[in-house]
Order: C-alpha cells, then structure tokens, then sequence
C-alpha cells in the first residue's frame, strides 16, 4: 500500500512539472508535492520514470513543442516561449540534440507526413509522449507487486 501511495505522490509531482509552463517549478516544491525531501525525491522519480525531474521537464516541453510546431502555424519562438523556454537558442539545441533536427525542419517533415490524412486521424497520431511514459511505469509498478493466491508477491 506505501509504494502505491508514493507512485500516486510521484505521479503528481510529474504533474506539477508538466503543466507548469509560466513559471519554473523548483525541485524543493516538486519534492514538497511528493511529500519527500529532495534528494530522495530525485531518487525516487528517476527510480519510476527512468530519467530525474529535470530531464522529464525537458522531455515533456520538447514533445508539448512537437505538437505545436506540427499543428499550428504560430513561429518557432512563440512556440519556444508557450512550451516554457526563455531563450530560443537554448531551445532549438534542446530540441535539435533531442530530437535530430531543428524545429523549423521538424515542423516541415510532420506536416508532410500527416498532409493527406483526414483531421481526425491527424490528431489520433499525435498521441503525447506522456501516456507511453506512464503506461511503462505503470507495468514496472504492476511487475513489482503482482498478487500472487491472495496476497502480494514482491519481485
């Protein structure tokens, strides 16, 4: 029951960090939201989701970014500052060392792939990053504690 409370704990945090985009949240209060201290929250997080908060927070801009840019026609650097970056230039290298190209090349390659499809289809492709994160997160918790003749079996 403890480790199912701290992934729920955890999960929040994760939260916390990915909807923050107007100001940035400090490891003390992602810690606090989990209700540990922040070295052990770093820890735990990278323990659940295979990366530190940091990296998350990143990851989780970069793909926010990935949609917009194939979805919307707004620039590069209104794109940059909605996903939560300050500088455009710390920006297009995140993005480029991420995900292989820069944005502006990124955004004519997924507009490319996804022109002939219909509206709807277009949206369903562009599932977030996110949900394939905790889906895998979820199946590691699940492995961890699988009931086994009416009790739990720790691996």
């Amino acid at each position: 029951m403890q480790a199912a409370s701290a992934f729920q704990r955890l999960c929040r945090a994760g939260d916390l960090l990915r909807a923050a985009r107007d100001r940035p949240v400090s490891i003390r209060e992602a810690a606090a939201a989990a209700g540990m201290s922040p070295f052990h929250f770093i820890r735990r997080f990278r323990a659940l989701f295979g990366e530190t908060p940091h990296q998350f927070l990143i990851r989780a801009r970069l793909d926010r970014a990935k949609r917009l840019l194939a979805s919307s026609d707004r620039s590069v650097t209104d794109v940059c500052l909605e996903v939560g970056f300050t500088s455009l230039g710390s920006f297009s290298d995140q993005f480029a060392r991420r995900v292989g190209m820069a944005p502006s090349v990124y955004r004519r390659q997924a507009r490319a792939r996804h022109a002939d499809r219909p509206r709807g289809a277009r949206d369903a492709c562009a599932a977030p990053g996110c949900l394939t994160l905790m889906g895998i997160a979820f199946a590691t918790f699940e492995k961890r504690e699988r009931p086994v003749a009416g009790r739990l079996r720790r691996s």
